[in-house]
């Protein structure tokens, strides 16, 4: 960051993109297609691709349409199968950073720690875990919520004597044939471990807090012939991506954010997952007791499983409902006394999400913190993506920003938003755009006003200890709209919904000067 004696400071780059994953790459390829060159990405992993650069535990998939499930400007025609392994997911994300020449501008192994913006100098001040500084007009937080790996607090853990792994750091040195092994936790990452590990193991006891509806997974390999379509004809990949795009946005999004005009929807869902779910386990009435939500299809992330629920049908599967006591050093006591005894504990107990957003403090005006003030004042934000008092900042996944359709719909539409408000702003020659107040603050109305016809609002919702809520009990993680018209509103929201000004007319630079925001 360089500047003379009383003249602006000019930052490291234009734009900083905090996050590697697919969020930072369509942030970045979205800089490049709009012209913007000076912008750079860092990311604490060791590599591009988020997730899917740090999970690689067995079993590990995409659980939409990799169709959907992909940057509708990059369609990739070599996926293997309809819902592809993580391993072809993490070399989509390679790809598209070599394709878009992005590789110059990334830096691994950058964990940032606080994020503070001057307001002198309208820029950012990103402070890294090595002590340097990088500095940036504008920041794109792309760190996503899935990267923190959240162990369960259960009293104990630190005293079992065997061998313990997280489903987000899977050690492949570990040896589980033979072994008998205990899972905790019952979300996506478990239903689709569990069919892979359920062969090789000894013994292998799931502990089960709440059940998830789950659907069959119509998984298939693509063959060779329609992957040369695929590249013949791009516009047939399109097509199929349409329809995956629109089952997914009637059979999910629609039913849940319009539940009060279609709860048929979310019926015929839950009638569904049920029809699979007894001919699964096969008629066991007692499994099924078990393994069946009590709570509406929507209020937790429902998945797609590729034999999870018939894996409980093996004799060496168990599925344990009672609550966890505690863990002992060789193994896990229940609260109804009983206690197994394991070689390996596996937790399968998700990630950190709304108390990871953003990941880092991160002060804007007048020192305020983020977190805190989401904390005191509500998760809330200007349509899913910035935050009054904060400017020049924007988030790829920010409170009401994931409407629960393709997560790169979701980038899509936040990068658009975030790439129309920096446009601008270089158009008027602004250094500073932060959204009105009463902008801000109208959007998280409208928001919460549409929460009643959702089916976040259920009362059956309190039981399925879900990561969409907080707890006031307000569903964050979810955007009550549609994707197309989160999409709408990315592109036609009033740009003058943001304020802009120029640290070159700032007339706090000179003494007594006030600043005037409202250019």
């Amino acid at each position: 960051m360089t500047g003379g004696k009383g003249a602006p400071m000019v930052p490291d780059h234009e734009v900083l993109v905090i996050g590697a994953g697919f969020a930072g790459i369509g942030a970045a390829i979205g800089l490049r297609r709009a012209g913007v060159e000076d912008f750079a990405v860092i990311d604490e992993q060791d590599g591009a691709g988020g997730s899917w650069n740090a999970n690689t535990y067995p079993g590990i998939a995409v659980d939409i349409t990799a169709f959907s499930y992909s940057f509708a400007f990059e369609p990739f025609p070599s996926w293997s199968r309809a819902f592809p392994a993580g391993a072809e997911l993490k070399a989509y994300a390679d790809h598209c950073v070599e394709k878009y020449g992005l590789r110059p501008r990334m830096r691994f192994g950058a964990r940032v720690v606080r994020a503070v913006y001057d307001e002198a100098e309208h820029l950012w001040q990103v402070f890294l875990e090595d002590g340097t500084t990088v500095t940036a007009r504008f920041v794109i937080c792309a760190t996503g919520w899935l990267t923190k790996p959240k162990a369960p607090a259960i009293e104990g853990l630190d005293r079992f004597k065997g061998d313990v792994v997280h489903t987000a750091t899977w050690d492949h040195s570990l040896e589980l044939d033979g072994r008998s092994v205990g899972l905790i936790g019952t979300g996506a990452s478990a239903i689709q471990l569990v069919p892979e590990i359920a062969p090789r193991v000894e013994h292998l006891h799931v502990y089960q807090r709440t059940p998830v509806w789950v659907f069959p997974k119509p998984d298939f390999t693509l063959p060779a012939a329609v992957r040369r379509l695929f590249r013949a004809a791009p516009w047939t990949q399109r097509a199929v991506r349409l329809v995956t795009d629109t089952a997914t946005e009637v059979g999910f999004v629609i039913a849940m954010i319009h539940y009060r005009r279609f709860p048929f929807l979310v019926k015929a869902g839950e009638a569904a997952s049920r029809l699979y779910l007894r001919r699964q386990v096969r008629g066991d009435r007692e499994l099924m007791g078990k393994l069946l939500p009590a709570y509406r299809l929507g209020c937790k992330r429902p998945s797609f499983g590729k034999g999870y629920w018939r894996a409980f049908t093996r004799d060496n599967v168990r599925l344990v409902t009672e609550p966890i006591e505690e863990i002992t050093g060789t193994g896990i006591r229940t609260a109804d006394g009983e206690e197994q005894r394991f070689d390996v504990l596996v937790l399968a107990t998700g990630f950190q999400t709304l108390e990871n957003l953003p990941p880092f403090p991160t002060h804007g005006r007048g020192g305020r913190e983020l977190r805190e003030f989401w904390r005191t004042e509500r998760f809330q934000s200007y349509e899913g993506t910035s935050v009054k008092g904060f400017p020049n900042l924007w988030f790829i996944v920010g409170p009401y920003s994931f409407t629960g359709g393709s997560w790169f719909g979701m980038i899509d539409y936040q990068v658009t938003h975030a790439l129309r408000v920096i446009g601008e702003a270089r158009r008027r020659r602004a250094t500073e755009a932060v959204v009105r107040p009463e902008k801000h603050d109208e959007s998280f109305r409208r928001t919460l006003r549409r929460q009643p016809d959702t089916v976040f609002l259920h009362e059956s919702c309190r039981r399925s200890n879900s990561y969409y809520f907080d707890e006031r009990g307000d569903a964050p993680a979810v955007r009550p709209a549609s994707t197309y018209e989160a999409a709408w509103r990315a592109r036609h929201f009033d740009l003058d919904d943001y304020r802009y000004d120029s640290r070159r007319n700032n007339p706090c630079d000179r003494p007594g000067g006030r600043r005037d925001a409202t250019r």
